[in-house]
């Protein structure tokens, strides 16, 4: 079995060689760039199944990074960054990213984002993105039937229930900003729409939840948007 090859593009010496030496002790294969210009270099030659990425980088915008890759491949990227704003986190997320860590972090938590981004490059190499049916846990999309079944018992959603829980389920395991929920949910819509969003996020959350105070499908990221969570 290959090991997960991995691309560190990070600019600080201390915080790449803590990421590369974790890296190297857990099994993983990685390269290392300290720019933006050898990171797209190497994105392009090494194909990684992973891209970890700081986004100040001495000659180029991560987002720019992001875009870029974002041209050719679908792998994960995770954003490792200093930058703690929730516009920088939702301009990476919206460009492409999967996931956001703000500096600093702990290696376990790293490691433990890794894993999440692990499963879904699987999930998506599988072919099972493609599928007619999404099994997550007792929640089930019959995606050519257009039903949504929790434990085994048909819930009946609204058309926009429906359209919300199946974007988050294509997206599995990934950060869905609230702009490009609307964008994708509703044609025309705008910034002001948000309070909307979370009106049916919530009635969608008391039809497939147990418990809609402690979710575990759907998982809110405060001032930023939604992932459905992999069980």
């Amino acid at each position: 079995m290959n090991k997960t090859s991995i691309l560190v593009i990070e600019d600080d010496k201390a915080i790449r060689n803590l990421i590369t030496t974790t890296l190297n002790s857990h099994d993983y294969n990685y390269t290392a760039a300290e720019n933006g210009e050898s990171a797209i270099l190497l994105a392009v030659s090494k194909q990684p199944d992973i891209i970890i990425l700081d986004l100040g980088l001495p000659d180029m915008d991560g987002v720019e990074i992001i875009k870029k890759v974002r041209t050719w491949s679908n792998n994960p990227i995770i954003v490792v960054s200093a930058r703690s704003e929730d516009k920088d986190k939702i301009d990476a997320l919206d460009a492409g990213a999967d996931d956001y860590l703000t500096k600093p972090f702990s290696i376990d938590e790293l490691l433990a984002r890794i894993r999440v981004a692990v499963r879904k490059m699987n999930y998506l190499n599988s072919g099972k993105g493609n599928e007619t049916l999404f099994i997550n846990g007792g929640l089930k999309i019959d995606y050519c039937a257009g039903c949504v079944f929790i434990d085994q018992k048909e819930v009946h959603l609204t058309p926009i229930e429906y359209k919300l829980l199946c974007l988050l389920a294509k997206n599995v395991g990934k950060v869905l900003t609230h702009n490009y929920i609307l964008k994708e949910v509703w044609v025309n819509a705008f910034e002001s729409d948000t309070p909307s969003l979370r009106v049916f996020m919530a009635t969608l959350r008391k039809k497939i939840e147990k418990d809609s105070a402690t979710p575990i499908y759907i998982q809110t990221h405060i001032g930023i948007g939604y992932r459905m969570i992999k069980i």
